[in-house]
């Protein structure tokens, strides 16, 4: 683990926290980088150690989640964009790289299409293009079929720390030597209360209504709008660690990448969260944002 700052600027309703990573040299480029659906800035740590000081990456809580868990709505895609432009807007920077995995890369196109005032060259990770909903799903269906066992850990309380590190443990994406110190540290940032009654400190309210902000249709065309330079890195394996990903070259092709600005790369021998966790996926968005920040802007 390398050292980070714990910073809060304010936003609609309150303050968003968020963590920063400072570059050695003050005048380093900066990189907002922002998590998933469940996640929260922690899950950014592997990279943050491989850019090794390069710049300064700051990833923040996204409202409703670990030190935003008190952010109040409304919650949605859009109302996370608006909160990194306003992250960018505190940070003093003009056109700032923005990444983000998972639900984050769907924030950070949105993000990059609202606000092309704040942010430069775009890293989404494993996320960014979808698929119109199923119509015959409820919307708690549609979550458990978007993020699975992700979604039944939110209702649910654990005895200490080391419970909920096993719960993670037994999960198939971190078998092996995927687990970490950093892994660690990012899936107990997730934890509030007190035992024996800990609980994650992602709200409820604010998952259903990003899960189901996925599949709206300004939501679903941002990728395709991204007026700049962008890449996608992708998964070959998915959220189970299962041979399918997310992506592979046919769902790209039916999502529309195709002929947009966003250049997509799988990265291989990752999974959906070891893409971000792992020292082979995260060296491979460090070596991106390099790049990124490197495009005039």
């Amino acid at each position: 683990m390398i050292p980070y700052e714990e910073i809060r600027v304010p936003v609609a309703g309150g303050e968003l926290a968020a963590l920063r990573w400072p570059a050695r040299d003050a005048g380093a480029p900066v990189v907002v980088a922002l998590h998933g659906i469940t996640a929260n800035a922690l899950s950014w740590g592997a990279v943050a150690r491989l850019l090794a000081g390069r710049v300064t990456l700051v990833a923040p809580d996204l409202r409703g989640r670990a030190g935003s868990s008190g952010l109040p709505g409304p919650y949605g895609i859009a109302a996370h964009a608006d909160d990194a432009a306003a992250l960018a807007g505190a940070l003093g920077q003009d056109r700032v790289v923005l990444a983000g995995h998972s639900m984050g890369a769907f924030v950070a196109a949105l993000a990059a299409v609202r606000h092309p005032d704040r942010f430069g060259p775009v890293v989404l990770v494993d996320g960014g293009f979808g698929f119109p909903a199923p119509t015959h799903l409820s919307a708690d269906e549609l979550m458990t079929a978007v993020i699975g066992p992700a979604m039944d850990r939110l209702s649910m309380t654990f005895p200490d720390r080391d419970a909920y590190r096993s719960f993670w443990r037994a999960h198939p994406a971190f078998a092996g030597d995927a687990w970490s110190p950093e892994v660690d540290a990012y899936i107990q940032r997730d934890l509030n209360g007190e035992e024996p009654a800990l609980r994650s400190g992602c709200r409820l309210e604010a998952v259903r209504t990003d899960g189901v902000g996925l599949f709206q249709d300004e939501v679903l065309a941002a990728a395709g709008e991204l007026p700049g330079p962008a890449v996608l890195l992708w998964a070959r394996r998915g959220l189970m660690d299962e041979e399918q990903g997310l992506y592979d070259e046919s769902r790209l092709a039916a999502a529309g990448q195709p002929g947009t600005n966003v250049t997509a790369v799988p990265v291989e021998d990752v999974n959906h969260y070891t893409v971000l966790t792992g020292d082979k996926g995260a060296g491979e968005i460090a070596g991106a944002l390099l790049r990124a920040v490197a495009v005039p802007r």
